[in-house]
């Protein structure tokens, strides 16, 4: 049963006023919001993917080896705790949680948006993750749009300095801005500043959207330009213009693009055919299985936030618990297709059900 959505609103300005916050601390109401289930899209499309059982897998299941490399780090599966809070004062204690427990797992994570933190230092804290998670891919993350508000370079620099990050992502989010009540609306001529970050930076820039999707064209276009690593973040999974319209209090606004943009199996397959990019699948990603389709799809390395962030609100056991079980639904879905790698997984045959 899910919790009535003024009381989720509720909830969430009543932490932002525990806080001091004088205004409305939207990163408060979207950790509340994105928890209900309401907020998620109407589709879940790996349900409509099968991969090629091989009753004869010819494998010891103790050959199965999830283990790939990301960032010239390696990885004990290709998973990622994908970019989700901070800048508010309970998502320091989750995004720790969740930087101890992909460190224990050998999986990487990124946090949430770090522009309230550069704006706020005092918010500086809630991102803190890499004492946390020492070996493992830490991402940083900027709305890409700010570099039409007064972002370039330095502040680039200053969120990977800040984590002490190995890549950053550079997110896109054109629906959920235009429907955010505050949201920033310029994205006009945003491809050569992203050319100069790509080119310029320290670490490798991830451009990600937020759950509608990456197209192969804009990842043509991406990739043009020197990014070399794209997060398709595909429909299927939380709805940002949800999310956003029941903040501004718009229902109807939210049910109507509530399933917008590219579902994450056709963004996947789309971006695998530019050549040269990396492919993180994500969005909608709720198993081990939807990781083994993703893969098997064309990605390389599969993200995943709601189940994380359901866990990180229970408890660091619970946390445990989901990547234990996403890693072994993995292992499962591995052997009984004969894939002995990851490598082999992406060769797997994936059929599309007929309706």
């Amino acid at each position: 049963m899910t919790t009535p959505i003024a009381d989720v609103k509720d909830s969430a300005k009543s932490a932002a006023n525990s806080e001091g916050v004088a205004e409305r601390d939207r990163k408060a109401e979207h950790l509340a919001l994105a928890t209900d289930a309401r907020m998620q899209a109407p589709r879940h499309f790996f349900n409509e993917y099968d991969l090629a059982y091989r009753a004869l897998p010819e494998i010891d299941l103790d050959e199965v080896d999830t283990r790939t490399s990301f960032l010239g780090k390696t990885l004990q599966a290709p998973l990622l705790i994908s970019c989700m809070t901070g800048g508010t004062g309970k998502a320091g204690p989750v995004n720790r949680m969740l930087a101890r427990m992909a460190e224990s797992a050998g999986i990487a994570v990124g946090v949430g948006s770090q522009r309230k933190a550069l704006e706020d230092p005092s918010q500086v804290d809630t991102f803190l993750i890499r004492e946390e998670a020492p070996s493992v891919p830490i991402l940083a993350n900027l709305g890409a749009v700010q570099l039409n508000y007064g972002y370039g370079l330095a502040e680039c620099e200053a969120a990977v300095e800040m984590v002490d990050a190995d890549a950053l992502v550079l997110h896109l989010n054109p629906l959920q801005e235009v429907i955010q009540p505050e949201g920033d609306r310029n994205f006009a001529d945003l491809l050569p500043k992203i050319k100069l970050v790509a080119e310029e930076l320290s670490v490798p820039v991830i451009v990600k959207e937020v759950g509608c999707g990456i197209s192969g064209r804009v990842a043509g276009e991406l990739a043009e330009r020197g990014v070399h690593i794209i997060d398709v973040a595909g429909q299927g999974g939380t709805s940002w213009a949800r999310i956003e319209a029941h903040r501004a209090e718009d229902y109807d606004l939210g049910d109507l693009f509530a399933d917008w943009g590219v579902p994450t199996p056709t963004a996947i397959k789309q971006v695998r055919e530019i050549p040269g990019v990396t492919v993180i699948g994500s969005g909608g990603v709720r198993s081990g299985l939807d990781v083994a389709k993703a893969i098997a799809l064309g990605a390389d390395l599969v993200g995943m936030a709601s189940p994380f962030i359901h866990a990180a609100l229970k408890s660091e056991a619970a946390v445990k618990e989901t990547i234990d079980r996403t890693v072994r639904e993995l292992t499962i879905a591995m052997f009984c297709t004969g894939a002995r790698s990851i490598s082999d997984l992406q060769q797997v045959r994936i059929y599309e059900r007929t309706r």
